[in-house]
């Protein structure tokens, strides 16, 4: 377990968010999706036993106008403790996330 992953984190559920941005990414990108999946091992190792990944958004490109629901409903997990803070498996989400602003 890494020093900066302590007990409390450990208690709340990980969502792996699963992103590839347009349909074209997730037609022909299949190998960068599959080292996202992967991601959800590392978690397990890092001692994450409730792991929920979430592709529900895959090919919803965050500067269109198309919804993204599970994204939000993640953030509003994250802001109602509900969630550690997180980051998705490319790493372009923050791990600050002000809650405040939501």
């Amino acid at each position: 377990m890494s020093d900066k992953i302590k007990p409390h984190h450990l208690q709340r559920k990980a969502v792996l968010y699963i992103r590839q941005s347009s349909a074209d990414q997730v037609i022909h990108n299949r190998g960068s999706r599959s080292l996202q999946y992967a991601m959800r091992g590392r978690l397990a190792v890092l001692g994450w036993s409730d792991i929920e990944i979430s592709d529900d958004d895959l090919g919803i490109s965050a500067a269109s106008t198309a919804p993204r629901a599970r994204f939000e409903r993640m953030v509003a997990e994250v802001c109602l403790g509900k969630v550690e803070r997180w980051r998705h498996a490319r790493y372009r989400a923050s791990r600050a996330t002000d809650c405040d602003s939501q």
